[in-house]
C-alpha cells in the first residue's frame, strides 16, 4: 500500500493519501438495495437505514454491535503524540489495515485533518453546544434530516454516546484540559450524506463535556489512480497551453502583460490538489437477495414497527 502525506504550500500536513489494495470488498462493508442500506461489520449487521422516497432524510437503526478497529489509546501514547495529527494519522491507518472490522477496500483513500466541521462554527456558539449540535440523536433509531441541514454533515455515532461521568470519558477529560487528547476518526459515508464515529466516542464525548473542540481525522474516498493520472495530463496541457498564450501577449504588449507561470501556476497546483483530495462517493455493494434480505435482517434485529414505518418512508 502506498502512503503520500498531503500538505500546502508552506508544507503544513493537512492529510495522508493512501492507495490499497488487494482487498476487494472490506469488513465495515456497506449494502445496498434500492433506498435502502445495510451496515455490516464482519456478516454482522451495524445499521440499517431506508432513505426517504422524496430524498429528504434517512430513518435509520443501529444495532449495538460495533466494534472499533483501533485499539484501546493509553494516555502515554495521547502524550507521546500530543498535536501531531501526522503520526496519528499514520497509527490510525496501521490499525485499519492490520485489524479486523475496517470500511478500507481496494482503490485511494484520504484521512484528513481539515474537515468542514471544524470551519461551521466560526467561533458563534460554545464548543459543546456547537458539536453536541452536530450529534444525530436516536438510539436505537432515529433520523438524519437532509431537508432541515441543507446537507446533513452531522456526525452519526455507531454506538451510544457515553455519559460524561462515566469512567473513560472522566479520564478523557482531564486529557481534553492538557492538550493530549487523541482525535476523534470519522469516515465520510456518501450514501447517508453524515460522518460515521470509526473510533473515538468517549473522547467526543470528553471535547463536549470539556466545551472545547475535538481534533478529528476524517476518511473518505478520493479519485482512482487513472482519473488522477488523466486529470493530470489534462491539467498539465492546459497550463503549458496558457503559458503559450500569456508568451504570446508578453510579445506583443511587453511586461504590461502578467507573467504566465505566476497567473497559471496557482491553477494549476489547485486542480493538482483537488485531483489527490476531492472527495468521491462511497462504495456501496449490492445486497445479495435485495429488498427482500434487507427485510429479513431488519425484521430479525429491529422492532417490526420500526421495518414497516421505515418502509412506508422509503
Amino acid at each position: 500500500m502506498r502512503r503520500t502525506d498531503i500538505t500546502r504550500d508552506d508544507g503544513t500536513w493537512t492529510g495522508l493519501s493512501l492507495e490499497v489494495q488487494a482487498r476487494r470488498q472490506p469488513d465495515l462493508c456497506l449494502f445496498s438495495a434500492e433506498r435502502r442500506l445495510l451496515l455490516a461489520q464482519q456478516s454482522r449487521p451495524v445499521l440499517l437505514a431506508a432513505v426517504d422516497e422524496d430524498r429528504c432524510g434517512v430513518e435509520f437503526w443501529r444495532t449495538d454491535t460495533y466494534r472499533s478497529p483501533i485499539p484501546p489509546l493509553r494516555a502515554g501514547t495521547g502524550r507521546a503524540l500530543a498535536g501531531d495529527l501526522d503520526r496519528w494519522a499514520y497509527r490510525f491507518v496501521q490499525h485499519l489495515l492490520d485489524s479486523p472490522g475496517s470500511p478500507l477496500h481496494d482503490g485511494r483513500w484520504l484521512l484528513s485533518c481539515e474537515s468542514p466541521l471544524l470551519r461551521w462554527n466560526h467561533g458563534r456558539r460554545p464548543q459543546a453546544e456547537y458539536w453536541s449540535s452536530m450529534l444525530i440523536e436516536g438510539h436505537p433509531d432515529g433520523y438524519i434530516d437532509w431537508f432541515m441541514h441543507a446537507g446533513s454533515w452531522e456526525i452519526l455515532p455507531l454506538r451510544p454516546m457515553p455519559d460524561a461521568g462515566g469512567s473513560r470519558v472522566k479520564a478523557y477529560r482531564k486529557q481534553a484540559r492538557d492538550g493530549t487528547l487523541p482525535p476523534v476518526l470519522l469516515w465520510w459515508v456518501s450514501g447517508l450524506d453524515c460522518h460515521l464515529i470509526l473510533d473515538g466516542h468517549a473522547r467526543l464525548a470528553a471535547a463536549i463535556a470539556e466545551s472545547t473542540s475535538p481534533s478529528l481525522l476524517s476518511l473518505h474516498r478520493t479519485a482512482p489512480s487513472d482519473e488522477v493520472v488523466a486529470g493530470t495530463e489534462r491539467a498539465v496541457h492546459f497550463y503549458e497551453a496558457e503559458l503559450a498564450r500569456f508568451a504570446g501577449l508578453r510579445t506583443v504588449h511587453g511586461t504590461a502583460v502578467p507573467d504566465g507561470a505566476a497567473t497559471a501556476g496557482p491553477s494549476l497546483a489547485g486542480r493538482l490538489q483537488e485531483l489527490d483530495t476531492a472527495q468521491r462517493p462511497t462504495w456501496a455493494w449490492p445486497l445479495p437477495g435485495g429488498e427482500a434480505e434487507w427485510r429479513r435482517v431488519a425484521r430479525e434485529v429491529t422492532a417490526d414497527q420500526w421495518v414497516t414505518d421505515a418502509e412506508s418512508s422509503a
